[in-house]
């Protein structure tokens, strides 16, 4: 099977994706996560894996997005837990005091705010496609003043050398990736099985009002229906209306879960079930 990651070679996306399937695959890299999303859209592969969660930063917004409004057909068939560990990278040793910029994502950036504002503080911050697209600038450069944040894996590919490693802000710095496929490949997702779990996103009630959410999410604790994480994402509508991404314990084949969806779908304009996977 083909899989599309985030890339180029040596991304984060791509060491947890080797760390997680149980199969060997053809790994084709994309520039940019909505493109990496869109290839199963556009059949361009059978599956993708990308980043939804930091545990530090929160949801990847564009992966959230590119879902729900982009890829109607595709669904998240697993979910893997990786920890991620950012290291300082430049093409030769050099000083911090002599660092005038770091190159990122802004994701692995955000993860190491104390780091680079106690040991880097007048560096500018220019921001990358990803963390292996950072390294590969770096070892383009004849600039010694230019580093990158990224992986251990993305230094050693691109000839560059690890000034740092451990640069996150916490040591429990973990990502949450996710598997996803058409409805033709679901169920050959290539991992291990694990308890079932459900990501959902639903917009189009009386927001306006008071207590209106409260009123949609009952239909879930009426049933005993575990929800594990809520956010907001804007519609792009107009200012104030929003569509909400949900996670709930347990499988679409599970009667409390089945019937608290059908009651939530008869609240709101618009209810999709993302997917119902194995949890990391």
């Amino acid at each position: 099977m083909r899989v599309a990651f985030l890339g180029p070679a040596g991304t984060f996306t791509e060491e947890a994706l080797r760390a997680s399937a149980l199969e060997r695959l053809d790994e084709v890299p994309y520039a940019t996560i909505e493109a990496t999303v869109m290839a199963v859209e556009c059949g361009e592969t059978d599956l993708a894996f990308v980043p939804i969660e930091n545990s530090l930063e929160g949801s990847v917004r564009a992966t959230l997005d590119t879902l729900a409004a982009d890829a109607p057909s595709v669904s998240i068939a697993a979910e893997v837990v990786h920890p991620i560990s950012q290291c300082l990278i430049a093409r030769e040793k050099t000083a911090f005091e002599d660092l005038r910029r770091v190159v990122s994502h802004p994701q692995a950036t955000a993860q190491c705010t104390r780091f680079l504002g106690e040991r880097l503080p007048g560096a500018e911050r220019v921001s990358a496609a990803s963390t292996a697209e950072a390294v590969r600038i770096v070892a383009a450069t004849d600039d010694p003043g230019v580093a990158a944040l990224g992986s251990r894996l993305s230094a050693d590919l691109y000839g560059c050398l690890v000034l740092a490693e451990g640069v996150e802000d916490h040591p429990d710095n973990l990502t949450r990736f996710v598997w996803l496929a058409g409805a033709d490949t679901r169920a050959r997702a290539p991992v291990a099985p694990g308890a079932p779990k459900t990501s959902i996103v639903f917009w189009g009630f009386n927001d306006d009002s008071p207590g209106a959410l409260v009123t949609v999410l009952k239909e879930l604790a009426d049933r005993e229906v575990n929800l594990t994480r809520i956010e907001s994402r804007p519609r792009k509508v107009r200012l104030g209306h929003y569509m909400f991404f949900a996670d709930l314990e347990g499988g679409t084949d599970e009667p409390a879960l089945a019937g608290a969806l059908e009651a939530l779908g008869g609240r709101v304009e618009t209810l999709r079930v993302l997917g119902s996977y194995p949890a990391g």
